[in-house]
């Protein structure tokens, strides 16, 4: 895997998509040298703008294979759900240029050209997609590992390689470790153990051995494993794989020295709330007139104050007031009940529904943020109520409150809307991982994946 804005991305799933973008667009430029022919075609592309006009088009199918998440390993290992979305991409693709060419006309490629492009350009990338599984699945391209350790970090490991199929990681072997280091009393027998070690290892032919120790300390072959790498092959950190393939932390075995440690430093702190301000003033003029129409319609469908104010807890666990759209029926939440909205929620209001699930009702946030209360991104605030429930049951719960909260989150942005106890110990493993990898290109990431959200309309209640 590769480390980017300060995500891991699949090497794989990256010259995947590069390989479909290189095929998409020989189908436009084959298809303008099979409509006009070869004299013609090197005018058109090169005079005419046409390498221009097939960039435009590259860039369409780009975003619409990514919001329709073409990617996703769910996604890449279902025939049947990779063809129902390539479909939908198509039908967005072509809905998106036939909007464009009407506006621009000088944009168009030419109808002959287009069509014969645009199936070529269909077809290409669903072969492609069955010829990358197939080899991605070949023994000479699969890298074999080893996962050495037991408990619940070797088994959360292998289930999640095993779920990941595109990474081309396949787990061979699995040795449990039965016996500790302080156990072993006499060298002969220390020695003897590293060498079984080994032997174990090296029969299963892996290319990298991965360490999941619960507990390293007294069970940690140091010596073995400093052979192996001597002998080529990759030792690795299991909770470090684990992270870089879900986006969390793992809070089975977190420790409190493991977040002593991060890549935040003061000027990221500095820059994040620069670009919340400049952000925050250019959200607030740009969107004021949809605000006025907001408010409006909510003074015209139910009684009740325009904007919700409610306690939250912020930074170092202070208190500030949260400014929100009132969706809800008035004293729907009165006192510490704050009971979390539900899919068919009798308190939400006719336009309170239509502003949550398009998230409008967030827009005076806007406020928190300038005033320093908030910052675009970061973990979500919770009611006091909630954050103290949260703190008594979920180890660790607390440190969300390091950094500013957020109006958009990485757990929002990975995983769906928080409702129970188990929900929330899965949504603070994904803010610790930001928390621990704060910067200014993983806050970049997190909006653009935002503004997927929005535009889908996922995530809302």
């Amino acid at each position: 895997m590769v480390r980017f804005l300060s995500a891991h991305f699949s090497v794989r799933t990256i010259f995947l998509g590069f390989s479909e973008v290189c095929l998409i667009a020989l189908a436009f430029i084959g298809a303008t040298f099979a409509r006009v022919g070869m004299t013609n075609a090197g005018w058109i592309l090169s005079q005419d703008g046409g390498y221009a006009k097939i960039v435009i088009v590259l860039l369409i199918f780009i975003v619409c294979m990514y919001y329709f998440d073409l990617y996703d390993s769910a996604v890449l290992s279902n025939l049947g759900e990779m063809l129902s979305r390539w479909i939908q991409v198509l039908g967005t693709v072509c809905i998106l240029l036939s909007l464009l060419y009407y506006l621009f006309p000088p944009l168009g490629l030419g109808r002959g050209i287009f069509v014969i492009g645009f199936c070529f350009g269909a077809v290409a990338p669903l072969l492609s997609r069955r010829l990358f599984l197939f080899v991605n699945g070949l023994p000479q391209f699969v890298e074999r590992a080893v996962i050495l350790g037991d408990g619940s970090v070797a088994e959360s490991l292998i289930m999640e390689l095993q779920g990941h199929p595109e990474l081309g990681i396949r787990v061979v072997g699995h040795l449990k470790s039965s016996e500790s280091a302080n156990d072993i009393q006499n060298l002969n027998c220390r020695e003897k153990r590293i060498t079984e070690l080994m032997t174990s290892v090296r029969s299963y032919k892996p290319n990298r051995v991965v360490v999941a120790f619960g507990e390293k300390r007294g069970n940690l072959p140091v010596e073995a494993l400093l052979q192996l790498k001597d002998g080529g092959l990759k030792i690795e950190e299991g909770v470090d794989l684990y992270e870089a393939i879900t986006g969390k932390v793992y809070i089975g075995t977190l420790r409190l020295s493991d977040l002593l440690f991060s890549h935040t430093g003061s000027a990221v702190m500095i820059s994040k709330r620069a670009l919340s301000i400049i952000l925050s003033v250019i959200g607030l003029a740009l969107f004021f007139p949809l605000m006025l129409l907001i408010t409006i319609a909510i003074r015209l469908d139910s009684a009740g104050p325009l904007i919700f104010r409610q306690k939250r807890v912020g930074k170092d666990g202070k208190l500030f007031t949260l400014y929100k759209f009132r969706t809800m029926v008035d004293r729907a939440d009165e006192g510490d009940n704050h009971r979390p909205a539900e899919i068919a929620d009798w308190r939400i209001t006719r336009v309170g529904r239509l502003l949550r699930r398009a998230h409008l009702d967030e827009l005076p946030q806007l406020i928190n943020i300038l005033q320093g209360d908030m910052t675009f991104v970061g973990p979500r605030p919770f009611v006091p109520s909630q954050e103290r429930d949260y703190v008594q049951q979920i180890p660790y719960y607390s440190r969300r409150w390091a950094v500013r909260p957020g109006a958009t989150g990485w757990a929002q942005v990975n995983r769906g809307y928080n409702s129970t106890i188990d929900d929330n110990r899965d949504k603070l493993a994904y803010d610790l991982f930001y928390i621990r990898n704060c910067s200014v290109g993983l806050d970049l990431l997190i909006l653009f994946k935002t503004l997927k959200i929005l535009i889908l309309g996922r995530g809302g209640r």
